[in-house]
């Protein structure tokens, strides 16, 4: 309402006053050429005045002069003189008169006598040379004259015999200021007002104010066009170029006379008044108007600061919330996490003695229980895949990351990641061959694809495509979670029935699946997002229902060159288990995990003395027994767990060899940074057997 408020306020007032000044400078405009027309016509009567007044004084010389020739005329030239200075003293108009002959010598003048040999020629007596009496008098140009001396224009009026011959001309000066000051009273209330006198051929006699440009206009200009149009008079607008301004002019023809009588006015001086006059009701009109206007804009921009406010507040109490919800959901995600951790922990324990004994079972030639001793380690690699994704999810998942080429890995992967596809879902990968290497856990990321390929086929129980899209990108700033530099982008994309919006925005929360009970873990996206987080990228979802879904992931691009990928032969066991005898301190706080390992370590000819903490086992070390190898678990009670033990060891007894066991990521990145062998829970018993080779080897 405010604005609308605003809008009429404006709008209207500024109607009006575009309406009253259009108005009103037509009125201006009407009114300034009704005021030059009167001009006009007083100038008009003036000049028709003074003409009619020299063309009777002129037929009173006439008939003075009767049809004497050139001879009676000088005879009389004396009586003559007497008469034309008598009747041009009466005449303020007139400067003198003069009489000229048949061929145009001076035979008598009212300036001068004697007279002498004056002539003008043939010219003036040859131009009036008629049969009639119609024709109009000639008018000539400005002059100026010595005696008397007098700027003039000429009036001409032949002389004829009664067969019509030319018997000379009479020439009557008329005064151009006597004209001048007739026009300058005209003006003396405006003095922007311009009146002029002009022929018929444009040529100028007297002009009040005198023109800045002191040259006859040429017979193109619009004021001879329009003479030519109304011979009359008329009005016109029109660029002077005496003046050099555009001007409102009014003419009017004189009399019967071949002259003209001009009055106008400049357009500028027009407009300039016009503002003037309504500039100032204009300024009146728009006081109380620009009041309104300030009071509008100040409410207007009030209430903008109190919806500014108002969307902060809602901004910020919706950040509030936000962040609250996001508080919890970090405290639920961390205490499922550590909680999914300790699981993951303590089941991995629970493996390392099931595959303890199931090793010890195979050393033993099974005793008649191969099938059933098999089935069971087929069992634990499952467990023991689970466990994986367990600490995966909880970030706690110790990584081997190396640098691989992403075309090579996902061509050697490929079948791997059909055999998670059913028959009906083809399997397309497109990498280009430029594409950047990346660093990362190539298990984690086959766990990754393979989760991928495992969705979408459920995604597609009809069939269709999954299609694998490599490609390098630059991200020249920050784009979410994502620091600006250059990623591998893995994009994974199935043709399935996609996800609605509400269970896209949950994708890779924990635990979270839409799946029919039994079917789904909801572990699997858990398990992408965490892989690219640790890698240090991440993963997003893309998807369309009824059109289906594209998960990308983002992969920092790794600098060096790619480790060539070949097969790994298996580890071969020792042939003979004589040579690698030796002694071992096993730090352990699970005494199942103990019981399992020092069985394994009996069977291989090591001789194991277990402690329960750290702390225990640098009292023995303490005591000044010696042992070929010390194998510590890292997570322990008491003050030294068993990093703090290798760290001591390295200190005190640089030669002694140590190993740890661990099955968290961070404690895996301590571990490396000691310096010390680590074996990733739950290893296999080759690692153990490789490890007791090494140190055997070493102390020979």
């Amino acid at each position: 309402m405010l604005i609308a408020a605003f809008v009429a306020s404006v709008v209207t007032p500024v109607l009006f006053l575009a309406a009253y000044g259009y108005f009103g400078y037509q009125t201006r405009v009407s009114d300034s050429s009704e005021g030059i027309d009167r001009l006009a016509r007083v100038a008009e009567e003036h000049a028709v005045k003074v003409l009619d007044v020299t063309q009777e004084m002129s037929l009173r010389v006439l008939a003075l002069l009767g049809e004497d020739d050139d001879t009676q005329i000088r005879a009389r030239q004396l009586a003559i003189h007497n008469f034309l200075v008598d009747t041009a003293g009466r005449l303020p108009s007139v400067a003198s008169i003069a009489i000229f002959g048949r061929k145009g010598n001076l035979l008598a003048s009212s300036s001068v006598f004697p007279v002498g040999l004056q002539s003008i020629g043939d010219r003036a007596v040859l131009s009036l040379k008629r049969r009639d009496g119609d024709t109009p008098q000639p008018i000539s140009r400005p002059e100026q004259i010595s005696d008397p001396a007098a700027d003039v224009f000429n009036v001409t009026l032949p002389r004829f015999d009664g067969s019509g011959h030319m018997l000379g001309v009479i020439i009557v000066s008329l005064r151009r200021d006597y004209f001048e000051s007739f026009y300058w009273g005209l003006t003396t209330h405006d003095r922007a007002l311009t009146i002029g006198l002009f022929r018929s051929n444009g040529t100028t006699l007297v002009r009040t104010p005198a023109p800045r440009a002191r040259r006859a206009p040429g017979s193109s200009q619009p004021l001879l066009e329009a003479v030519r149009v109304n011979r009359e008079g008329g009005r016109l607008k029109v660029f002077s170029a005496l003046d050099g301004v555009e001007k409102l002019l009014v003419y009017r023809q004189v009399g019967s006379y071949p002259l003209y009588v001009t009055a106008g006015i400049p357009v500028s001086t027009v407009t300039y008044r016009w503002l003037r006059h309504d500039g100032f009701i204009a300024i009146a009109t728009l006081v109380p108007c620009v009041g309104i206007w300030i009071l509008v804009l100040f409410s207007l921009n009030r209430l903008k600061r109190e919806r500014t406010a108002w969307e902060r507040w809602k901004a910020e109490f919706g950040m509030r919330v936000s962040a609250e919800t996001t508080s919890r959901q970090m405290r639920r995600m961390g205490a499922l996490g550590n909680l999914v951790a300790n699981v993951a922990h303590d089941f991995n324990n629970l493996l390392m003695v099931v595959k303890a004994n199931m090793e010890l079972a195979r050393r033993k030639n099974f005793n008649g229980l191969e099938k059933e001793v098999v089935a069971v380690e087929r069992a634990s690699a499952t467990a023991e895949v689970l466990a994986r994704r367990l600490l995966s999810v909880a970030r706690k998942q110790p990584l081997h990351e190396e640098l691989i080429d992403v075309r090579d890995w996902l061509e050697q992967e490929a079948s791997l990641i059909q055999m998670s596809l059913s028959e009906r879902v083809r399997l397309r990968i497109t990498s280009p061959a430029e594409v950047w290497p990346t660093y990362v856990d190539p298990t984690e990321l086959q766990s990754a694809l393979i989760n991928l390929a495992v969705n979408a086929k459920d995604a597609m129980p009809n069939g269709g495509e999954f299609s694998i899209r490599c490609e390098n990108i630059i991200f020249e700033s920050a784009k979410g979670s994502l620091t600006p530099g250059e990623y591998v982008v893995v994009a994974c994309s199935d043709t399935g029935v996609g996800m609605p919006h509400s269970v896209a925005q949950r994708a890779f929360e924990p635990l979270f699946t839409t799946k029919a009970a039994n079917a789904g873990t909801g572990l699997g996206l858990a398990q992408v997002m965490a892989m690219c987080e640790q890698a240090g990228g991440t993963a997003r979802v893309e998807t369309v229902e009824g059109e289906g879904t594209t998960v990308s992931l983002f992969l920092p691009r790794g600098l060096g060159e790619p480790d060539v990928m070949t097969t790994a032969a298996p580890a071969q066991t020792p042939a003979s288990t004589e040579s690698m005898q030796g002694s071992v301190l096993l730090v352990e706080d699970n005494e199942e995990v103990a019981a399992g390992l020092s069985a394994v370590l009996e069977v291989f000819g090591w001789q194991s003395r277990h402690e329960l903490t750290g702390d225990a086992a640098l009292g023995v070390l303490d005591d000044g027994e010696t042992f070929d190898l010390i194998l510590s678990d890292i997570q322990m009670p008491g003050i030294n767990n068993g990093i703090d033990v290798a760290e001591k060891v390295r200190r005190r007894w640089p030669m002694q060899a140590i190993a740890l066991m661990t099955g968290y990521a961070d404690e895996f990145e301590r571990a490396k940074n000691a310096g010390v062998t680590i074996l990733s829970k739950p290893f296999n018993i080759d690692d153990l057997q490789a490890l007791l080779h090494s140190v055997s080897s070493a102390t020979r």
